[in-house]
């Protein structure tokens, strides 16, 4: 029913995830492991291992001896599955943000697009899907020049907001004009979401050639998920929330989660364990998501992977906040010194991977830090309840609107360039999106410091969910002099302390679907920043926008 996905793949093993529509055998190249249950719901995750590093091998999947995949008469080629080869250069792909539509049921176009936004025949009111372009330019590229891991660093579904395909199933099965209306309410209405999201063909083939990590963010589950205790008291109340937060933990963990694990790690989860062991596990991931959703410091979403000499480590910076009153972090203490340990070490280069961009425009980040200290009390009761309704209705939940985590962060940089979590990298790269706009910012430590680190964040968003023209105006206008001298003062006059690191945006901003490229040879760091555009025929492809030195 959906996949192949190639999730994890290192130099001698790999995983591959299926989802089938019942019980049976899944064969791979070899190996062959039974479905497991979920709801009615059949799920595969096939470890692969014996493989030589460096190497290629096309691969089919067969279901109880029957190959059903590659599918009959597809366009692309067979798929195939890449080792991980350390001696070679090493190509990363990210973005965030991509909102699914079908091709049999685009939408009507109606939202205003961007002057220089090409109008491609298959286009839909959100652009050209910059994975489908990815794809059709794969299809055509040799192997051995395809990216070796792809992250897709938040808002992989939009449970609020739908494709039309998952629109029709919601009221084929509830009536939408009771609460949660045309978003997704349960687990069930999360497993047709994912399948809208990952089964457009290109895209299909795409998930089944490039290796993916992934984590969430907000529209995963919700818009504003965890901003505040006073969201969190708010959408707990309402009778329809336990059902879905426990459908997006149960969901993430089968969709994503899963595959973001080594072969090694999965043999220490005991959740895997159990739900390998059990006729139909929905119960035991039904009590996983209730506990996921209130117990932060007893489960871990980050993880890390390492590539030779690159470390990459991903962060959860929605789940696992700690938003007490009073107490506000974006990671909680026993995971942040995981993060810390993590990147400890010698390594050639560090990509920090976070949903949320550290680094903002200074005047958006004035504002953000400004509205915790209001949230907070500073200015006294009647502005902190105005601060919260700013808060929720401009989204100002990043890093700088999370003080303590935001100053810790900058701590961390500080000392992986400096030598002081180890012998310096040559280049530190904070990669984020959420923000539907592209850019690139380089970090400048204050008099006194002595990076020998070259230290940048690069922002790519979206893939595939265009800003309306009124939203990119209000982004210009916020990132101009005057909106950074407002932000800025409004900040110090909420008594908000000024960074302790310093930073420039240096390419961008672009405000088009796009992905962006890492790549790392030896000592040498570059990022390309691809945007989607069209070939005469229409049909989708990526354009690069900036190509630059990171090391």
């Amino acid at each position: 029913m959906l996949g192949p996905l190639l999730r994890y793949v290192g130099e001698t093993a790999a995983t591959i995830w299926v989802e089938t529509d019942r019980a049976c055998q899944v064969g791979i190249l070899g190996h062959q492991v039974r479905t497991f249950g979920v709801a009615g719901h059949h799920y595969g995750l096939v470890v692969v291992g014996g493989l030589r590093p460096g190497t290629e091998y096309e691969y089919q999947v067969a279901l109880d001896g029957t190959v059903r995949w590659p599918e009959p008469a597809s366009p692309f080629p067979l798929s195939v599955l890449r080792t991980l080869d350390p001696e070679r250069p090493l190509r990363l792909v990210f973005g965030s943000c991509r909102i699914a539509e079908l091709p049999a049921l685009k939408r009507r176009r109606g939202r205003a697009r961007h002057e220089q936004e090409p109008e491609p025949e298959h286009g839909t009111e959100h652009g050209t899907d910059a994975l489908a372009a990815c794809a059709l330019g794969l299809r055509e590229t040799p192997p051995e020049r395809w990216p070796d891991i792809m992250l897709l660093i938040g808002d992989q579904v939009y449970a609020d907001e739908v494709g039309p395909a998952t629109r029709e199933f919601i009221s084929q099965r509830r009536d939408p004009s009771r609460p949660p209306g045309y978003q997704v309410a349960d687990f069930t209405e999360y497993c047709f979401l994912y399948r809208e999201a990952w089964s457009e063909p290109s895209v299909r083939w795409l998930l089944s050639v490039i290796p993916t990590a992934m984590i969430f963010d907000d529209h995963d589950v919700h818009d504003d998920w965890n901003i505040s205790a006073a969201w969190r008291r708010e959408y707990q109340a309402k009778p329809w929330w336990r059902p879905r937060i426990t459908g997006a933990f149960m969901s993430y963990w089968l969709y994503q989660h899963l595959g973001n694990l080594s072969p090694e790690d999965l043999g220490k989860d005991e959740l895997w364990r159990q739900v390998q062991e059990t006729d139909d596990a929905a119960a035991l991931l039904s009590d996983f998501g209730v506990r996921a959703d209130q117990d932060t410091e007893g489960i871990q979403w980050s993880f890390g992977r390492s590539f030779g000499k690159v470390r990459v480590v991903v962060i959860d910076s929605r789940a696992g906040r700690v938003l007490e009153d009073g107490k506000r972090l974006m990671v909680n203490e026993a995971e942040w010194q995981w993060v810390t340990e993590s990147v400890s070490g010698d390594w050639d280069h560090v990509v920090l991977a976070t949903s949320l961009p550290l680094l903002l425009p200074a005047g958006i980040h004035g504002l953000e830090a400004w509205n915790e200290a209001v949230c907070g009390g500073v200015w006294g009761k009647n502005f902190a309840r105005a601060g919260e309704r700013v808060r929720r209705a401009a989204d100002l939940e990043h890093w700088a609107a999370f003080g303590k985590s935001f100053a810790e962060f900058g701590r961390l940089l500080t000392g992986l360039a400096t030598g002081a979590q180890g012998q310096p990298p040559a280049s530190i790269t904070v990669i984020s999106g959420d923000v539907h706009h592209s850019y690139l910012a380089a970090v400048d430590f204050p008099a006194g410091t002595h990076p020998r680190s070259a230290v940048y964040q690069a922002v790519c968003s979206p893939i595939h969910n265009l800003l309306p023209d009124s939203f990119r105006r209000g982004q210009r206008l916020a990132t101009s002099r005057a909106g950074e001298l407002i932000g800025t003062t409004l900040a110090r006059l909420a008594r908000v302390s000024k960074p302790g690191i310093r930073w420039r945006i240096t390419r961008g901003p672009w405000f088009q679907n796009m992905l962006s490229v890492l790549e790392f040879d030896g000592r040498k760091a570059r990022i390309r920043f691809e945007r989607t555009t069209a070939d005469a025929d229409g049909s989708p492809r990526l354009q690069s926008v900036c190509e630059t030195e990171l090391s």
